[in-house]
């Protein structure tokens, strides 16, 4: 996928914030499926409820009798893509066996529903509920899909054999779930990360990317972007026409990207610190290059919550100056009930991860994909299922997905780390973290900043992120997108159902911030590189040559980091 703007609900599914998911990513997806408790404490709720019980039971029976005799109305939604087919509507034995399911999989939903859990433990139980009923869908089953018959009897049974072909070779290795792009069909240089530009600075950490202008005016004041510290940073800047840097470029900003080394057991006791300080360095350079004391920086997923740490820190030292503007795109920081990832995150779980991740020195990228694919397994697990294995096909190549798929390994230090911060949740308490030494109040940072969230993110939840308006201070622009978690941020201009919405103020209630928001038509972007500008000084002639202060081009971008594997 190049310029294309319409990517399918897997793309957006998949390319989500790894990093959140650490904890399982450490123990392992059985973790998940066995729950602590929660299983014992809905077992206990549902006994307390047998009239709960007994009255789903027996709408149920009735709905399967009417099955039976084919007076059922029940239908599946019309977002459900597995039973499109019209063999499933067409064929009278087809047709009982999906509303069979579906009936059972509404009493099974309902009765969870209404057992009164608390929150944790209806998110553990709905995740374990969730991929039972997903994976019982008769759809997954290659004699009751009529698509995947039709194949086969099409093909001769070519179908059959290349899907199982296909299913030895996406067994055969890590992360051992469906490919959701072929590995050759994209190249990072060619196709990918192909915007203009140099690395000025290389550490042992990160390499720093400047950006070659496309404007003869460009802004005072630089960008800094600091990627998550799990995938490779060029989410950020995919084909052109989808690239945000290339987009930011073309609007004379003056770009730089971090460009994360891929660590290995040799770097276990990297940690927060490391990457805090690494975020420092790379101020420095840019200020040396650009001659601006200021830098604004845009933070993006676990990278924002590094950045939003790294501000506070500069707030205590008294450098705050040194920050023109924050921007934090899909950065939770506020993680009470911040969606199922938080809901699994406790202090035992947290040794536990930790444990298993010093053991390595590292956290597999790999690992925290399989996670991830498991918890949108419709979406990331049995959609591919049946392409790959039932019906023989490769999945057609989106630029998103192939980025997804490029995993990056997470340091023991700062797994740890990052684990420790959602358990105790310390952020929403000042002091109640440290970055190189200094307690972190969020409410020190007093930098103008710009949130962007998703309204359909299911890993970083748009209500969470805007909690963080309530932990900053300074004066705050909130933009919530109505694209999900990936597609929040790749939202070029030109996408006509693109909307996003916005308030001038910001109430502490998530609820009255949405209930005032006005939705406006297009992609964020245009609005983001107008709320830049305002905040990155007046324009000057774009240098001729990219680098300087005595830091040279060492090779040029996407640089060298982006190919460790």
């Amino acid at each position: 996928m190049t310029s294309e703007t319409t990517e399918p609900a897997a793309a957006d599914a998949a390319a989500a914030p790894l990093d959140l998911l650490l904890t399982d990513a450490a123990l392992g997806v059985l973790h998940r499926v066995v729950p602590d408790g929660s299983g014992l404490r809905l077992a206990a709720a549902l006994a307390a409820r047998p009239r709960l019980v007994a009255g789903r039971g027996t709408r149920l029976a009735g709905e399967l009798a009417r099955i039976a005799v084919g007076r059922s109305q029940v239908q599946p939604s019309r977002r459900d893509r597995r039973f499109t087919d019209p063999g499933w509507a067409g064929n009278p034995l087809l047709r009982r066996a999906m509303q069979a399911y579906l009936a059972v999989a509404q009493t099974a939903e309902g009765v969870v529903a209404e057992a009164g859990l608390d929150w944790a433990d209806t998110e553990r139980v709905g995740f374990v509920l969730t991929n039972l009923i997903d994976a019982l869908a008769p759809s997954n089953n290659p004699v009751l899909n009529p698509a995947a018959l039709k194949a086969a009897i099409d093909t001769g049974g070519h179908s059959a054999v290349t899907g199982l072909r296909h299913f030895a070779a996406d067994m055969a290795s890590p992360p051992r779930i469906p490919s959701m792009v072929e590995p050759d069909a994209f190249e990072v240089g060619v196709d990918l990360a192909v915007t203009p530009g140099s690395v000025v600075l290389r550490t042992e950490v990160f390499e720093l990317i400047q950006y070659r202008p496309q404007t003869e005016q460009v802004r005072e004041v630089p960008l800094l972007i600091v990627p998550p510290t799990i995938n490779k940073f060029y989410v950020l800047d995919l084909a052109p026409g989808r690239s945000m840097v290339e987009y930011l470029v073309q609007n004379g900003q003056q770009v730089f990207v971090i460009s994360w080394r891929n660590p290995d057991a040799r770097h276990a006791k990297w940690d927060f610190n490391t990457y805090g300080q690494a975020v420092l360095e790379a101020m420095d350079a840019i200020a040396r290059i650009t001659g601006s004391e200021q830098t604004a920086i845009t933070g993006v997923c676990s990278g924002g919550i590094i950045a939003a740490m790294v501000a506070a820190h500069l707030a205590h030292a008294g450098r705050q100056d040194r920050i023109a503007a924050l921007t934090l795109l899909v950065t939770v920081l506020d993680q009470g009930r911040a969606g199922l990832g938080s809901a699994v995150i406790d202090e035992r779980n947290a040794r536990l991860a930790a444990a298993a991740s010093r053991a390595r020195g590292y956290l597999d990228g790999r690992s925290l994909a399989e996670v991830f694919a498991w918890l949108r397994p419709n979406d990331l697990i049995w959609n591919y299922w049946v392409n790959n294995y039932l019906l023989g096909r490769t999945p057609p190549p989106f630029d998103i997905l192939f980025w997804n798929a490029d995993t990056t390994r997470m340091t023991a230090g700062l797994h740890r780390d990052f684990l420790e911060l959602g358990a105790a949740n310390a952020l929403v308490r000042p002091g109640g973290a440290t970055m190189l030494g200094s307690p972190v109040d969020l409410a020190a940072i007093d930098r103008d900043s710009y949130l962007v969230a998703g309204i359909t993110d299911h890993i970083c939840p748009w209500e969470s992120c805007y909690r963080s308006t309530s932990l900053l201070g300074g004066n705050k622009r909130f933009v919530l997108s109505t694209s999900g978690h990936i597609a929040a941020m790749v939202n070029p201009p030109g996408h006509d159902k693109a909307r996003y919405q916005v308030v001038k103020e910001c109430p502490e209630d998530p609820a009255e911030w949405l209930r005032r928001a006005e939705t406006c038509h297009g992609s964020w972007w245009p609005d983001y590189a107008d709320w830049l500008a305002e905040r990155c000084g007046e324009e000057k002639a774009a240098p001729a040559e990219l680098g300087g202060g005595g830091l040279a081009p060492i090779c040029d971008a996407p640089g060298t980091y982006v190919y460790d594997y």
